[in-house]
C-alpha cells in the first residue's frame, strides 16, 4: 500500500491529521489539535511518572482522536487485548483488509528511536500501514521518513506495562459523515477549548497553572527533590510530546487556519498573541533549567513567579478569544 506519510509536531495530532487525509480529507495537523479543542494544562500531583506528579499541556491521550467526532462526525473503533498474540493477528488481520491502523505504543521499545530519545511514556501514537516479511511499516508522525519494526518490537512497544499502559490499543475510522468543516464546527471547537482553560478547577487550566506555582513557591531551595523536581516540569513541557510551549504554538498555527474556517479574520491576531505567550512559556524553561544545571541559584518562587505572569495572560487571552467566537 502506498501511504502519504507527513512529518508532525506531535505524535497524536500527527497521526490523526495523516488518517484522515488518507481517508481523502483536506486536514493539517494543527486543524485536527484545534479542533479536538486540545489545548490544554493540568498538574496532577496524585498521578506519578517516575515517581514525580504529572504536568499535562494538553487534553489527555486519545481525546484528539475521538475530538474528530463533533466536527467530522467521523467514528473511531478503538480495540485492545488481552494477550500479544491475538493483538498481532487482529492487526494483521485489518492490515491483510487494506487498512491504515493506530496504534498506542511505549516509546522506550521502539528500536527506530535513537537511545537517548527513550524513555518509559506509554502513550506514544503512530500508524501501521503495511507488513513485509517480520517488519511492520510504519508511520511515526515524529519521524521524517517512514520506518521499520520488527514484529517482536511492535509487541512488546503495544504491551508495555506501568502509568497509562496501552494493552494492545488499536483504532481505526470506521465511518466519517463529513468531509469538511463548517464554520460553526470550528467556532464551536475554540469555545469550547476556551471553557477548558478557564474552568473553575483547581488542577486544570489557568487556575492549574497558579496551583503548580503556589506548590512551587513553598518548597525549600536547597534540598535535591526541588531541583529535580523543576528538572521534572521543565521535561514535561519540553521533551514528552511537543511541549508547553509546541503546543501553544500548534494551537496558534490552528487560530491562522481557523481565521478563514470560521469566517473571523480577527483570529489571526489571536494567533500572534499566543504565539508571543508560547515563547513566555520556552522562557520559563530556559530560567527553570539554568537551575536545574547549577548555573543560577535554585530559587523556587522565581519560577512561581513566571508561572503566575503566564497564567494572568493565558487568562486573559481567552477570555478575550471567547468573546470572538460568540
Amino acid at each position: 500500500m502506498t501511504f502519504d506519510h507527513r512529518h508532525a509536531a506531535h505524535c497524536e495530532s500527527g497521526v490523526v491529521a495523516n488518517l484522515l487525509r488518507h481517508h481523502g480529507l483536506d486536514m493539517s495537523e494543527s486543524l485536527a489539535f484545534g479542533l479536538a479543542s486540545a489545548l490544554s494544562f493540568a498538574y496532577l500531583p496524585f498521578i506519578k511518572v517516575s515517581g514525580q506528579p504529572v504536568v499535562a499541556y494538553r487534553a489527555l491521550p486519545r481525546a484528539i482522536i475521538r475530538g474528530m467526532k463533533a466536527p467530522l462526525d467521523a467514528h473511531f473503533r478503538f480495540e485492545s487485548f488481552r494477550s500479544e498474540t491475538s493483538g498481532q493477528e487482529r492487526l494483521d488481520a485489518l492490515l491483510a483488509e487494506g487498512r491504515v491502523v493506530g496504534l498506542q505504543t511505549s516509546v522506550y521499545w521502539l528500536p527506530y528511536f535513537p537511545p537517548d530519545m527513550r524513555f518509559h511514556f506509554n502513550a506514544h501514537n503512530l500508524l501501521v500501514y503495511g507488513k513485509e516479511g517480520d517488519d511492520y511499516l510504519i508511520s511515526d508522525p515524529v519521524f521524517e521518513h517512514p520506518v521499520r519494526c520488527p514484529s517482536a518490537d511492535l509487541a512488546r512497544a503495544r504491551f508495555a506495562k506501568g502509568v497509562l499502559a496501552p494493552k494492545g490499543l488499536l483504532y481505526y475510522p470506521q465511518r466519517i459523515e463529513r468531509r469538511s468543516v463548517r464554520p460553526a464546527a470550528v467556532r464551536q471547537a475554540i469555545a469550547r477549548n476556551c471553557r477548558h482553560m478557564l474552568a473553575p478547577v483547581p488542577i486544570a487550566g489557568v487556575r492549574g497553572i497558579r496551583f503548580l506555582a503556589s506548590r512551587l513557591e513553598r518548597l525549600p531551595a536547597d534540598e535535591p527533590a526541588t531541583a529535580a523536581l523543576i528538572g521534572h516540569i521543565v521535561r514535561m513541557q519540553e521533551e514528552i510530546g511537543t511541549g508547553g510551549a509546541g503546543f501553544r504554538f500548534l494551537y496558534a498555527a490552528f487560530l491562522q487556519e481557523a481565521a478563514a474556517l470560521a469566517e473571523r479574520p480577527a483570529l489571526a491576531t489571536f494567533a500572534d498573541r499566543l504565539t508571543e505567550i508560547g515563547d513566555g512559556w520556552r522562557g520559563f524553561a530556559l530560567k527553570a533549567a539554568r537551575m536545574v544545571k547549577g548555573r543560577e541559584p535554585v530559587v523556587p518562587p522565581a519560577i512561581a513567579a513566571l508561572l503566575r505572569e503566564l497564567a494572568v495572560r493565558e487568562e486573559a487571552f481567552f477570555r478575550e478569544l471567547k468573546t470572538a467566537v460568540r
